[in-house]
């Protein structure tokens, strides 16, 4: 469905546009002075709304700004005609806990905080206690030290596509040769990094092998990347936490275990996303939840003692009886986080393809039910004895919900903490890697990403690296 709005002053359009798209995530949403479905109306005193022939209007107090008071009348309009009220208000930022850190910082009681949430930008008591106790947790592991940087490692491939998923990633069947050139252009970018960085004296903390599905290539091919970013970036660095992204559990044997184990990986995930089989074969896994428990225990007994579940809230047919399963089941296994992900269609991906050609619906799922979904998986870290230590949203979730990682005390994955709140250089190697060049005494932050697509990135290498250490040669100098 298209919705068409016109506004009076061009200059708010988009803060209009995200309020919008709260109530209505997956329409498009225009703005032009033609047969407007909607007129917002911005005067000195108030703020209107017409539809159709009905007329509404917000007044304005001068100790806001209109910016803030505009999100707020067309939050509180569209709130009132659907009978919706989200539990983050207006809120739509990524990192809503930023919020929540500096105002502890400037001594604000708990209480204050919660008020302020709520006077800013409508949001809940809950989400804002939530915010303050992520962002106590988080606290330890924010120290900054521009000459301790931490790493990410991409892998693009992937078993299957999930039907959700928008990364840069490919099914590796049939990739041989694009595979094996790949390999061959990571390693050569890690060898130049690792080089720069020792001429420069910088020290890596963290180490992320991320993707798509770093298991997914061979064992004999994954262990020998394992080899090569070990003394590539261990060897002479005192590591705090290499995590590997196992994911997948279709792609997880005892020879990468083995090679995970023998190069020193701290942390693994091991994602089922969901403990219902039939889930799993609408979203387009190929594992089964017996195939999840299987290589979990087989983990845990090879020594594994820090792994990670990530799960989906939202997914394909799924609400309160398949998320209780899928917590009752998690229970069983005892990870040492789990990381919860509100649903989020986005536009690259096979969902919202389908959704478009009306294949695949959202269900219906009301915020009281996903609330309650979100309920049970805070119950399940909890009973766990885990909390909450880092936090972020996305555009297009489901009931504009967030993704946030529960560990208990000691656990906690601090990559994740780094890169969701920016506060420390982050290199980047791999295709459609993103490096991140923090400036602390300047509040500002510099990227540079690699290429997207996996045979562009192999050919251009060295035009990527190249450019990644112009960027730090910024901040390290030349």
């Amino acid at each position: 469905m298209n919705i068409n709005f016109q506004i009076d002053n061009e200059k708010f359009r988009y803060d209009a546009y995200q309020i919008v798209k709260i109530f209505y995530p997956y329409d498009e949403i225009t703005f032009g002075k033609d047969n407007p479905d909607y007129r917002i109306g911005i005067r000195d005193d108030k703020i209107s709304i017409v539809h159709a022939d009905a007329y509404w209007e917000y007044p304005l107090n001068e100790n806001k700004s209109i910016k803030e008071q505009l999100k707020t009348a067309v939050y509180q309009y569209f709130s009132g005609i659907l009978g919706i009220n989200h539990p983050w208000g207006t809120l739509v930022g990524i990192r809503p806990t930023k919020i929540a850190a500096l105002l502890i910082e400037q001594g604000l009681n708990k209480e204050e905080i919660i008020s302020f949430y709520n006077e800013h930008y409508l949001t809940s008591e809950e989400k804002a206690l939530l915010c303050i106790e992520v962002a106590q947790n988080e606290k330890k592991f924010l120290k900054q030290d521009r000459d301790k940087i931490s790493i990410y490692v991409g892998m693009p491939f992937c078993p299957t596509r999930c039907a959700y998923c928008s990364f840069a990633s490919n099914s590796i069947a049939g990739r041989g040769k694009l595979v094996q050139s790949y390999l061959e252009a990571l390693k050569y970018e890690i060898d130049n990094m690792s080089q720069y960085l020792n001429e420069k004296g910088i020290c890596v903390q963290n180490i992320y092998f991320g993707g798509g599905t770093p298991t997914s290539v061979s064992s004999e091919e994954f262990k020998d990347l394992m080899e090569k970013i070990h003394d590539a970036f261990m060897t002479d660095n005192d590591i705090v936490e290499f995590t590997v992204e196992a994911g997948r559990p279709d792609s997880i044997n005892e020879e990468k275990l083995s090679a995970m184990l023998e190069f020193g990986v701290t942390r693994i995930s091991i994602n089922p996303q969901s403990m219902n089989d039939e889930t799993l074969k609408k979203i387009g896994r190929i594992h089964t939840v017996e195939d999840v428990r299987e290589k979990f225990h087989l983990a845990r007994s090879m020594g594994f003692k820090n792994i990670n579940m990530d799960i989906i809230v939202g997914l394909p047919g799924e609400g309160i009886a398949e998320v209780e399963n899928t917590c009752r089941e998690i229970l069983k296994l005892e990870p040492e986080s789990i990381t919860v992900h509100g649903m989020s269609i986005k536009r690259a991906s096979r969902l919202h393809e389908m959704l478009l050609n009306n294949e695949y619906t959202t269900g219906g799922l009301g915020i009281a039910e996903l609330n309650s979904m979100f309920d049970m998986t805070r119950d399940t870290a909890e009973s766990l004895d885990m909390v909450p230590y880092y936090l972020y949203r996305q555009k297009n979730m489901i009931g504009s919900m967030e993704n946030i990682g529960y560990a208990r005390k000691g656990y906690e994955c601090a990559y994740n903490v780094k890169i969701m709140e920016e506060n420390q250089v982050i290199v980047a190697l791999g295709a459609d890697a993103v490096t991140k060049v923090v400036f602390p005494e300047e509040n500002r932050i510099e990227r540079y990403a690699n290429l997207k697509e996996v045979s562009e990135y192999v050919t251009r290498i060295n035009e990527q690296i190249n450019g990644k250490i112009e960027l730090l040669n910024t901040l390290y100098g030349d």
